[in-house]
């Protein structure tokens, strides 16, 4: 009896300290690196930033709660494509505002000496990711 109590208080505070690592980190990346404060500028849209602080605090909890508990969802194939798109959208947006904070796209283009042709760049790079996003799920996802 003392000792399952013991495993499960210990549990208990593993799962807390997880937790709170993995949670620490995505704060982390957000703040340190202003990948929300970007996106907000980029997109002029700083009258919704108490949208925008909702989502991360809501979509935070509805990821967690999603991922702990044994719910099925099935749902008609175009609400699942429209999910599918926001998480895209999410997901395209995020990496844009990584790169943009990191000036990625600007450094390599002058390492590899094609500063004149950074827009065919980017353009051949958003290309090859709806190909090779397509090609995924029209192949390997049935």
């Amino acid at each position: 009896m003392i000792q399952n109590l013991f495993i499960s208080l210990l549990e208990i505070l593993i799962g807390l300290a997880g937790g709170l690592a993995v949670g620490g980190g995505f704060v982390a990346f957000l703040t340190v690196l202003g990948i929300i404060p970007r996106l907000i500028q980029l997109s002029r849209t700083d009258r919704f930033l108490q949208v925008y602080i909702a989502s991360v605090i809501l979509g935070s909890l509805f990821g967690t709660y999603m991922s702990f508990a044994d719910v099925t969802w099935d749902q008609p194939t175009v609400l699942l494509v429209l999910w599918g798109v926001f998480h895209g959208i999410f997901n395209g947006m995020l990496a844009a505002a990584l790169t943009e904070v990191l000036n990625v796209f600007p450094i390599l283009s002058k390492r590899i000496r094609m500063d004149d042709k950074l827009l065919w760049f980017l353009m051949a790079i958003v290309f090859g990711k709806i190909a090779g996003s397509i090609f995924q799920w029209t192949i390997f996802v049935k």
